[in-house]
């Protein structure tokens, strides 16, 4: 209900000014082909307003696919493939943690404690996830 009062407005007038500048612009100005774009995107840049469940924004994914470029820049330098699988798994772990506001440290910590007493058939206990619900810890604000 916010979104469609608050938001709904100003996206309405995005739309309107975008549309007048597509008939006041030259078709290879620059700012015309980026308002193309838009306009051409409207329907995904708009689900938010009608899907609470859908962010307002993107920059949780942002944040998530900066800390994937850094690993791969890191990734060049790792020496050997063995060590840049383990790094993969380890920044797979840490990115889930970030994920659902776990300590990655605490996390691993008694993940490398326990799993070498871990039946294989309970290995699913130890998926953060998982084991966030299981321990009731609290998660990083």
């Amino acid at each position: 209900m916010l979104r469609q009062d608050q938001s709904k407005p100003l996206v309405d007038t995005l739309l309107q000014r975008l549309e007048q500048w597509k008939l006041e612009l030259l078709p290879k100005h620059p700012m015309a082909e980026a308002v193309g774009y838009a306009l051409n995107q409207w329907e995904p840049l708009t689900v938010f307003l009608d899907d609470g469940a859908v962010p307002i924004d993107n920059n949780l994914s942002e944040r998530e696919m900066k800390r994937v470029v850094l690993n791969r820049k890191n990734s060049l330098f790792v020496g050997h493939p063995a060590g840049g699988r383990a790094m993969a798994v380890l920044a797979s772990f840490t990115s889930t943690c970030f994920r659902h506001k776990i300590d990655p440290q605490r996390y691993l910590t008694q993940l490398l404690f326990n799993l070498p007493v871990t039946p294989p058939a309970e290995l699913h206990r130890w998926l953060p996830d998982a084991w966030l619900r299981r321990t009731g810890s609290t998660p990083q604000a």
